[in-house]
């Protein structure tokens, strides 16, 4: 958890781009990252040079010794030189000399690097360049949980939906999925639609807490900083903020790449992941033949959220698990295409469960409603009950806003404190996570009227691989206790009589 301070101290870094003219999140985020980025082969020259003095090992040479043709410091170029220069000479060194410098750069061995071909400069004055600059470099950067805590927050501040279909998942319902998968030090864990590495990175902060010893193996050290982590995405933003997030959570090389996860020209990749956790577009349709053919082999359709569920069973391993959201049109769609992945997840594959959202869980990007499906794949079936959980709320108020209920230490999933009924009332998913490792347990016996139940794949079967949660759960009826019937056609036989007595008497009266 970052202070109160540093949180003001970003809300003036903000505030700074939009007093200076820039007023969309994600250009202000983006300048922000080059510029941490920047600050970083700073840190990394200081490091390699006093490990030089230390070991007489060579250093990594990130930036050129000498001068240029100008007779311009090759060593201007780095953060803790510029930084001093009047604002002025820092504008023109940063946009001059700096960031046609980065686009050359081959790497200081991350893939952040790879994206940095089109990096664009867009501040748009030295007074705004000098306040930020200035800004950054007093924030403390060495903690990783600090940085990675900063760098969420400015995400959090990212509050437009982005171009297809993009829009940043809350970070609560990250670590409950990712909670729910328990990844392992040796999992190969894939977003095929990464956007800033929510998923990736909750997944590697996962591992550090719960196998902490797994980076003291030198080994298992490589396997988590280089092929641990990939990460897909076609916006050019995204995998410079995505790998920038990684980066920023410790993790030095993760594998964020360009690609349309969807598109035929990368339908080579083929079971190569353990885990898959993602939320992707599904806001739209795709022309058939741009999308690959080993996807429309599995489904025929041009809708994405099919097209990704295919995509998934593909990428993964036999064994793998997946984690994903879905619109909850996936779970009873009646088109043959919806029926036939429906029931690929059920008989071929291992369906584990569905997480029925509340509809107001990604306002204010969408109020469409969505659900969590949890399956593992087999090419062998598997599935003998479904676990079925209905969160009605998260923590979260569900207008808008979205403002929390709940103070921080009882909101999201994993909790050191108990919550009262009235606290859960208001968060379900410490439950749902509890509830979830029960799944082959005591969860078998639960009646279909509660928050959670099982329901055998044959009952599934019978009604046609419909998913939804509601097509399953059986609602309470209060008991009522009924008159005797004689009682009640007394009452109306005595009823009526008076009715009589009281038209007779509106007679007289009339007379």
């Amino acid at each position: 958890m970052i202070t109160g301070e540093l949180k003001s101290r970003i809300d003036r870094i903000w505030d700074a781009f939009w007093s200076g003219g820039i007023s969309n999140p994600l250009e202000v985020i983006e300048q922000i990252t080059y510029l941490l980025f920047i600050k970083r082969l700073d840190e990394i020259y200081n490091r390699e040079h006093n490990r030089f003095e230390r070991t007489g090992r060579k250093p990594q040479e990130i930036f050129p010794e000498g001068s240029d043709e100008q007779g311009r410091k090759y060593d201007d170029l780095r953060w803790s030189k510029f930084k001093d220069f009047a604002p002025a000479e820092m504008f023109e060194t940063v946009r001059d000399r700096v960031f046609p410098f980065l686009r050359t750069l081959g790497g200081d061995g991350s893939t952040y690097s790879q994206h940095m071909h089109d990096a664009r400069f867009t501040i748009p004055n030295p007074a705004l360049l000098d306040r930020v600059v200035d800004m950054l470099d007093t924030i403390p950067m060495e903690d990783r949980d600090t940085k990675g805590d900063l760098y969420e927050y400015m995400l959090g501040k990212i509050a437009t939906a982005g171009h297809n279909g993009q829009f940043r998942t809350s970070r609560h319902i990250i670590q409950l999925m990712v909670a729910m998968m328990a990844p392992e030090p040796g999992d190969v864990i894939c977003d095929p639609a990464c956007g800033t590495a929510g998923f990736l990175v909750e997944a590697g902060e996962y591992v550090r807490k719960h196998h902490p010893g797994a980076l003291h193996n030198t080994k298992q050290r490589e396997h988590f900083h280089g092929e641990m982590f990939h990460g897909f995405d076609f916006d050019g933003t995204m995998l410079r903020i995505g790998s920038m997030n990684m980066l920023l959570h410790g993790v030095e090389n993760a594998k964020i790449r360009y690609r349309d996860s969807l598109a035929e020209s990368v339908s080579g990749e083929a079971e190569q992941y353990s885990l898959i956790l993602a939320n992707p577009p599904f806001a739209g349709s795709l022309d058939f033949e741009s999308t690959s053919k080993d996807l429309q082999r599995v489904v025929k359709t041009k809708k994405t959220e099919l097209l990704f569920l295919a995509l998934f069973l593909r990428l993964l391993k036999t064994g793998g698990r997946a984690a994903v959201i879905v619109p909850e049109g996936v779970l009873f769609g009646s088109s043959k295409a919806h029926k036939e992945l429906r029931r690929i997840l059920v008989e071929d594959q291992k369906l584990d469960g569905v997480v029925k959202l509340p509809s107001g869980t990604f306002k204010p990007y969408s109020g469409v409603s969505t659900a969590i499906l949890l399956f593992t794949k087999t090419d062998s079936g598997g599935t003998d009950n479904v676990w079925f959980y209905e969160v009605t709320a998260d923590g979260w108020s569900l207008d808008d806003k979205r403002t929390p209920l709940l103070p921080d230490d009882k909101l999201g999933p994993a909790l050191k404190v108990a919550l009262t009924a009235d606290e859960h009332a208001k968060n379900n998913l410490p439950d749902a996570l509890a509830r979830w490792s029960r799944r082959d347990g005591d969860e078998l016996k639960r009646a279909r009227t509660e928050q959670s139940f099982c329901v055998p794949k044959s009952d599934i079967a019978d009604q046609g691989y419909d998913l939804s949660l509601n097509r399953y759960k059986e609602v309470v009826h209060e008991e009522v206790e009924h008159r005797p019937p004689l009682e009640i056609i007394a009452d109306l036989e005595r009823l009526e009589s008076e009715i009589q007595q009281g038209m007779a008497e509106l007679k007289a009266m009339l007379k």
